[in-house]
């Protein structure tokens, strides 16, 4: 028996300022703020208690919000003290998560707003079927290094056309 397609649920993004970063996805990309940043300390009550199973035991706190994008995907954001940027912030050979994407008609449009609220284009916008269908995309960085995708079209439709031929 093949197994079913699993949703996605949502991603869990380390950022240095909190407030900044909710402001960020919430003003610039339209995602809806779900809980407000908060706090979470080492303690015996369920999310204390969540975190010491992930993090182990001596994690402290850490403050964290929740956002949404209009499909429900959830944005988990974390603003872990002692924070530090990564040495690189596109480590392509690295095994784990590299990059999230984001689709928006419109991503020359959102590309301009990424920019200018402190994030950073990383190519020229591309097509993948130059002259045939309006399929592009362009990969940037919000304002604290984070690597994302902006993709004009769905996933689905992108490739299922065969973008590699």
């Amino acid at each position: 028996m093949s197994p079913t397609p699993r949703s996605f649920s949502h991603i869990g993004l380390s950022v240095p300022d909190l407030e900044a970063a909710v402001k960020f996805y919430s003003e610039v990309l339209g995602f809806y703020v779900v809980m407000q940043p908060s706090e979470a300390i080492e303690d015996d009550s369920a999310i204390g208690t969540m975190c010491t199973d992930v993090f182990g035991p001596g994690w402290g706190s850490l403050r964290i919000a929740h956002l949404a994008t209009a499909d429900g995907i959830g944005i988990e954001i974390f603003e872990f003290p002692g924070n530090y940027a990564p040495d690189k912030n596109l480590e392509h050979r690295r095994h784990g998560t590299f990059h999230f994407a984001i689709q928006d008609p419109d991503v020359e449009g959102l590309l301009e707003r990424i920019v200018a609220a402190g994030g950073r284009q990383r190519m020229p916008v591309r097509e993948y079927f130059p002259g045939k269908k309006p399929y592009r995309m362009v990969y940037v960085e919000d304002p604290f290094g984070i690597v994302f995708e902006l993709y004009s079209h769905s996933y689905e439709l992108t490739y299922s056309a065969g973008a590699y031929e």
